[in-house]
């Protein structure tokens, strides 16, 4: 019985653990946009559109930033459903 309480309180904080972690990395990645937002908006206000140059700048900038962001929305999703897995592997086990 204490055995079975114990497990409970572990899994229990487990899960605290894994909700104040996905909390943190919500307000990083909604940081983090709003910085690339702006940094975006500075390059589009300072780039000269008449010059190729400055077009192409701008347009290597936007392609590589949407590559890393897809990058990080699939690691994301990647680990979200390997979590995921292992709550439920916990709760089969529980069960």
């Amino acid at each position: 019985m204490e055995q079975t309480e114990r497990l409970g309180e572990i899994r229990a904080e487990a899960l605290r653990r894994i909700a104040r972690s996905e909390r943190w990395f919500r307000t990083a990645f909604v940081g983090a946009a709003i910085l690339e937002v702006a940094f975006l908006a500075a390059l589009l206000l300072a780039a000269d559109l008449s010059s190729r140059l400055d077009r192409l700048v701008v347009i290597a900038t936007v392609g590589s930033y949407t590559l890393v962001l897809l990058g990080l929305v699939a690691v994301a999703a990647y680990v979200n459903r390997a979590v995921l897995r292992v709550l439920r592997a916990i709760e089969a086990r529980s069960e």
